[in-house]
């Protein structure tokens, strides 16, 4: 659905890392992968790290979250976003989601902030996230978040090369958070980023990264430390990759429009299957291309449909994801909200979207699609 796809300076810089036999974490990829991912991003510091999930992580140590403390998260997420919570003996409160770009809704945010501060439990930080690379409303969430002085940190992961007005998704909060996971647009086969303005943030970061090893000649520790920090090789892998970003956001807006297409004409003939649009001065880099497909509309025919059409010919197709108040792990998390998230998850699917497919790959997929809907 979203398979890795390699430029042709990867295996430059990782022959370099082998050749100058600096293969362990840290080293000049790491520094260079950090400087230019920073300078695409207009951002002050970027701190490499092993995922995205540990950028999440140290986010939260960052911000003093701990046992007792209660984080604002969007339900309607990979479990990614969450866990890291959980991690720090918090409480997620998750918050429905809003129909203009299926992420966090600001009012509910707001809602939820002044519940959980009447029952004195005012929380330590606030994550919404971009979801399949469409942002967040940022303007309105920073507004609410300011408004009662509580921390973001923005959950970009799936939206690298994602803006708002030019402003990059990721430096928008107090911290930003990177997935360089094998399915992200690019990627260093597992490896992610924490962004920030504040360079002591940063520092901590990978102080903290790095087992929280203290300036000594032996191995003294004062904090406890996490291994976190990314590998010479594998940023080398990204400092291929950085290069062509633009190539492969081309190549997913792409295929978006492509699809895009074929539902339009499929609406004229009376179907309704709807997308996300991206609200003005919003640009998406539409890592994935979903679809809502009510079956009551559209004569019965559901996401199951689709999946299992596509599933009967090796062809990978995924519903959205379940929203994390429906999981079993967080069944006793609080949720403020309707049944947005919970109907896009019915509804919604995940069709493949790589920016590698071919000409045959599309001919494939749109004859599974033809098979469906013109039966």
């Amino acid at each position: 659905m979203s398979s890795p796809h390699m430029g042709s300076e990867e295996l430059k810089y990782v022959l370099e890392a082998f050749e100058s036999n600096w293969v362990a974490p840290l080293g000049p990829h790491v520094d260079g992968f950090e400087l230019e991912l920073g300078k695409y991003l207009e951002a002050k510091h970027v701190a490499a790290l092993s995922s995205g999930t540990a950028a999440i992580h140290l986010a939260l140590i960052l911000l003093g979250v701990s046992p007792g403390d209660e984080v604002i998260c969007q339900s309607f997420t990979f479990s990614a976003t969450a866990n890291p919570i959980v991690y720090q003996g918090a409480t997620p409160v998750f918050v429905d989601s809003e129909p203009k770009t299926w992420n966090i809704n600001p009012v509910l945010l707001e809602e939820t902030l002044v519940n959980r501060i009447k029952k004195g439990k005012k929380p330590k930080a606030i994550i919404p996230v971009h979801l399949y690379g469409m942002p967040a409303q940022m303007s309105q969430i920073l507004e609410v978040a300011a408004k009662y002085d509580i921390p973001v940190i923005e959950d970009a992961a799936e939206a690298l090369g994602s803006h708002i007005k030019g402003k990059k998704c990721g430096t928008m909060g107090q911290l930003g958070i990177l997935s360089f996971n094998g399915n992200k647009i690019i990627t260093t086969s597992g490896g992610g980023a924490l962004v920030s303005d504040d360079e002591g943030m940063i520092k901590k970061a990978r102080y903290l990264a790095t087992q929280a090893r203290d300036p000594a000649p032996h191995y003294q520790h004062s904090h406890i430390g996490y291994n976190y920090r990314m590998s010479n090789i594998v940023a080398g892998i990204g400092r291929g990759q950085l290069k062509v970003l633009e190539d492969r956001i081309l190549a997913r807006r792409s295929n978006f429009n492509r699809y895009k297409s074929y539902f339009e004409k499929l609406n004229r003939q009376g179907y309704s299957i709807e997308w996300l649009c991206e609200p003005e001065d919003f640009f998406s880099n539409r890592w994935l291309t979903t679809i809502i497909i009510d079956p009551s509309l559209n004569d019965g025919i559901s996401r199951e449909s689709l999946r299992l059409a596509f599933e009967k010919e090796n062809i990978e197709c995924r519903p959205l994801w379940k929203p994390m108040h429906l999981q079993p792990v967080f069944h006793d998390a609080p949720y403020y909200g309707g049944q947005v998230c919970e109907k896009l998850f019915e509804n919604g699917v995940c069709l493949p979207s790589g920016s590698n497919l071919t000409e045959s790959d599309f001919e494939r997929i749109f004859s599974v699609l033809d098979k469906v809907f013109l039966r």
